[in-house]
C-alpha cells in the first residue's frame, strides 16, 4: 500500500526538482500568488488515490447560494489510502520547501484538517467567489495557503469544475486553473484572494485532495481578521446583493461573538 511516507518522498523530489520555476510563478502571480505543478507523482499512484475517493453521498453535502459541494474531514470513514494521500503534503519536508518557495513564514500543517480533506463536485456543482476565513478555528494562527491536488483522470478546461483565481475582485475577470490530473496548486489566501470554482458541466466527478498551512505571522506585513465572505459572479447581481448581505451580517456577529457563536464542524476529529 502507498504511505504518507513513499507519496511525501515523491513529492518532495517532484517540487525540489522544478523549485526555480514553482518560485519564479509565485513571484509573477501577484496579488494571489500562486504557482501549479504538473505531474506530481506517478500516474498509476493517482489512479489508486482516484479510485480510493467514496461516492459523494458518503460525505456531507453543502448546498447553498454560496456553494454545491461534497465534503469531508472524517479521514477514518473511507479508504486509508486517502488520509495517506492528505498527509503526505504535510510532510517536514515538503513544508520547509513551500515555505522556501513562497518566503511565508513559520508555516504549520494542520493535523486536524480544519476546512481541508476531500471534496467531490459532481454534475452542475460549484463554488461562488469567495476570500476564506483568515484564521484556524481557534483564532490563534493565519491561515495563509491552500494546496489543491487533483486527482480525476481525463480533466479539461471544457468539463468546467475548475479553480478560478480574481485578481481584480469578484467584479473584474477570472483567471482559470483547470484541474488538471495529477496537478497540485499552492495559493495564498489573504484578504485579496478572491477564488471559486466553476460549475461543473460534465458528468463525471471532480476529485479534490486539500490542505491548509497556518502561520502565526499574516500574509505581508499588516495584521487582519475577517470572515469567509462570498460575492455572485458577475452575471449574478440578485446572488451578489444577497451574499453581500449575507457577508456583512456574518461580519457584525464575528465582531459581537469574537469566540465564534458556532463551531465549525468540518475537521478531523480522531
Amino acid at each position: 500500500m502507498l504511505t504518507r511516507q513513499s507519496l511525501g518522498m515523491q513529492i518532495a523530489a517532484r517540487i525540489g526538482a522544478a523549485r526555480d520555476e514553482l518560485s519564479a510563478q509565485w513571484l509573477a502571480s501577484d496579488p494571489i500568488r500562486h504557482f501549479v505543478l504538473d505531474d506530481v507523482l506517478p500516474q498509476d499512484w493517482v489512479g489508486e488515490i482516484r479510485r480510493a475517493f467514496p461516492p459523494g453521498e458518503a460525505m456531507t453535502l453543502r448546498r447553498t447560494l454560496r456553494e454545491v459541494k461534497y465534503v469531508s474531514a472524517q479521514m477514518d470513514r473511507y479508504d486509508p489510502l486517502l488520509e495517506e494521500a492528505i498527509y503526505a503534503f504535510q510532510s517536514p519536508e515538503i513544508v520547509a520547501q513551500i515555505g522556501e518557495i513562497t518566503r511565508l513564514r513559520a508555516l504549520e500543517p494542520d493535523e486536524r484538517l480544519y476546512a481541508g480533506g476531500i471534496s467531490v463536485m459532481g454534475h452542475g456543482h460549484f463554488l461562488n467567489p469567495h476570500i476564506d476565513n483568515s484564521h484556524d478555528q481557534s483564532r490563534q494562527r493565519y491561515r495563509v495557503l491552500n494546496l489543491l491536488f487533483y486527482v480525476s483522470p481525463d480533466w479539461t478546461e471544457a468539463k468546467g469544475g475548475n479553480l478560478e483565481l480574481w485578481p481584480e475582485g469578484p467584479d473584474g475577470r477570472p483567471l482559470t486553473v483547470v484541474s488538471r490530473f495529477n496537478r497540485l496548486v499552492v495559493m495564498v489566501t489573504d484578504k485579496r484572494s478572491w477564488h471559486s470554482v466553476s460549475k461543473n458541466n460534465s458528468q463525471e466527478n471532480r476529485c479534490c485532495v486539500s490542505n491548509y498551512y497556518f502561520s502565526k505571522y499574516p500574509v505581508g506585513t499588516s495584521e487582519y481578521s475577517h470572515v469567509t465572505t462570498f460575492r455572485g459572479r458577475p452575471e449574478q447581481p440578485l446572488r451578489d446583493l444577497l451574499l453581500k448581505l449575507d457577508g456583512g451580517a456574518r461580519h457584525l456577529l464575528r465582531r459581537a461573538f469574537p469566540g465564534g457563536i458556532k463551531k465549525s464542524e468540518h475537521y478531523y476529529r480522531k
